[in-house]
């Protein structure tokens, strides 16, 4: 019995001996392979750093097989996925990580992301707004919130995150101020994205000595930076330009006054300076209310052409209405200017311009080739008045066919093609004009085509814009001072094409840089109207 005892007691200690070893190579095991795993993701970290994203990939996987519970590895996993822009593979960890640790803010951000690029709305939403209660200001997050509270047209919500926006993206950047300007226009501030149809809206100018500069003017006006929520804004712009037909001597020809007009001194350097202001005095809901002011300044440096210095004075008064139809945002304005251009001091030219127009923000279109773009389109009606100071036919009868006073109407569309979030634009559009003139010899109707580009370059948001324009004028009576090519009073005929191209480079807070070349050429079959003209500028200007 005493026998019996002893064997059983050696027998359960023998057993309990190798229930322990057993147990301690286990834990030994497993503790070693959780070390392991540690190194292997350690190591995956610093390949993710290094952008060499397949060999992090192969680590984790070696990490995960080893511990499938590592947190890190299985976070990692899901930021790598993420990188090789392969979200759905990248929701497997995420979910695991989550799931472990519920609270882990990280984990729901990135989970929450890999959602936002699948188009899983109604799953990266709560996600992504239980990160924003916490945390607002993690790198893009105002952005995902922001886009999907747009979506589901809370167009106010979805303000306040876009400008709690923290990113270093400057993709994300355009995308924040694509949303956040229709946001805005829906809620009747004014919107980023009717920036680009200002300049459709502005007076044109009507004198080939007036013409460049003025489009200078208002191609500093149409590029400034929109901030929608300041009421007043205003922009100051100094600069220098060469100009080498100031005073509009024509082309060679075979007529001899053209030729005797062509002796006159037209070349000369010469400095500029530009004012605008604007202020929203009226914000109520839909509709806003404004009134501006633009000054400008030539000054040309070559003796005896001072005559042909320019000042010009614009003021406006504007009202818009802004809203949806049909989900698509839209825009109503009503537009009063009134410019006094004077040369040398002297009066030259009043204008009163009303301008209606409508504008409509369609849905984005994809196009095989092309990809996928946004649509803009604006039709405008507007009436002019035009006196001029200086007319010869006003007090000589012998001259009253020349006699520039006029009444013009104009109606036209214009579309811009939007790619990449208005990083690329592509515009296009078409005038009809009629002008009626107290002169015969300076009425008549005309077609004008606009076409143009503007890319904006990654590099310190350089922005490059490049317009052409063409405006057909075909004129109702036969001249009465003024010959043809062939030596007769006919009819004239002028095609005017403008070129335009600029380049704009923001320099320190508020400052822009600006080199823009313009290039007009009127090819008129009345030679003393026939005429080239080239404006280089280098403009420096001050926005606030």
């Amino acid at each position: 019995m005493l026998f019996r005892n002893l064997t059983l007691q050696i027998l359960a200690a023998g057993l309990f001996l190798f229930i322990s070893t057993v147990l301690l190579c286990f834990g030994t095991s497993a503790h070693a392979q959780r070390a392991e795993a540690d190194v292997l993701v350690a190591q995956a970290v610093l390949a993710y750093d290094n952008q060499e994203y397949d060999e992090a990939l192969s680590l984790l996987k070696r990490a995960l097989d080893l511990d499938p519970r590592n947190a890190r590895g299985l976070y990692y996993s899901g930021l790598v996925y993420l990188a090789k822009k392969q979200p759905a593979q990248a929701v497997a960890p995420l979910e695991t990580l989550q799931e472990l640790r519920p609270a882990d803010i990280a984990a729901r951000f990135q989970l929450g992301v890999a959602y936002f690029i699948m188009g899983e709305y109604d799953k990266a939403q709560p996600l992504l707004e239980s990160v924003f209660q916490e945390q607002p200001t993690l790198e893009n997050l105002g952005y995902y919130v922001g886009f999907m509270r747009y979506r589901q047209k809370d167009y106010a919500k979805a303000l306040e995150a876009f400008e709690a926006t923290k990113t270093s993206d400057p993709n994300i950047r355009q995308l924040v101020l694509f949303y956040r300007g229709l946001s805005l226009g829906v809620l009747g501030l004014s919107q980023q994205a009717i920036a680009q149809l200002e300049e459709a809206q502005r007076t044109v100018a009507v004198s080939p000595i007036t013409d460049a500069a003025v489009r200078i003017r208002d191609a500093l006006a149409a590029g400034r930076a929109r901030t929608e929520a300041r009421r007043f804004r205003a922009q100051l712009s100094v600069g220098g330009f060469y100009d080498d037909n100031v005073a509009i001597n024509p082309n060679p020809s075979h007529d001899p006054l053209a030729e005797s007009l062509r002796a006159r001194k037209t070349t000369a350097p010469g400095i500029l300076a530009s004012a605008l202001a604007d202020y929203s005095f009226i914000r109520q809901g839909p509709f806003e209310a404004t009134v501006s002011y633009s000054f400008l300044q030539t000054v040309n440096l070559n003796d005896g052409l001072s005559k042909f210095n320019i000042q010009d004075h614009l003021g406006g008064l504007a009202g818009f209405y802004r809203g949806t139809v049909a989900e698509l945002p839209y825009q109503l304005a009503l537009q009063y200017t009134y410019d006094y251009l004077l040369l040398d001091q002297d009066a030259f030219l009043a204008r009163h311009t009303p301008t209606f127009s409508a504008t409509l923000v369609e849905p984005t279109v994809s196009v095989p080739g092309l990809g996928t773009f946004g649509n803009l389109t604006t039709a405008l009606v507007r009436y002019q008045v035009k006196e001029f100071f200086r007319e010869p036919g006003g007090s000589d009868i012998r001259f009253a066919s020349e006699q520039r006073d006029a009444l013009n109407t104009m109606v036209g569309v214009l579309h811009v093609f939007r790619f990449a979030q208005d990083r690329y634009l592509v515009r296009i559009g078409y005038q009809y004009d009629n002008e009626n003139a107290k002169g015969v010899s300076f009425s008549y109707t005309g077609n004008r085509l606009q076409t143009g580009a503007q890319a904006t370059l990654p590099w310190g948001d350089t922005q490059l814009r490049y317009d052409y324009d063409v405006h057909w004028q075909k004129y109702k009576n036969a001249q009465t001072l003024f010959v043809n090519d062939d030596g007769v009073l006919s009819a004239r005929d002028d095609v005017v094409q403008t070129h335009l191209a600029q380049i704009t480079k923001p320099l320190l807070q508020n400052l822009t840089l600006t080199a823009q070349y313009q290039r007009i050429r009127d090819d008129s079959n009345i030679p003393v109207y026939d005429y080239t003209k080239n404006v280089f500028s280098l403009i420096l200007t001050w926005a606030y």
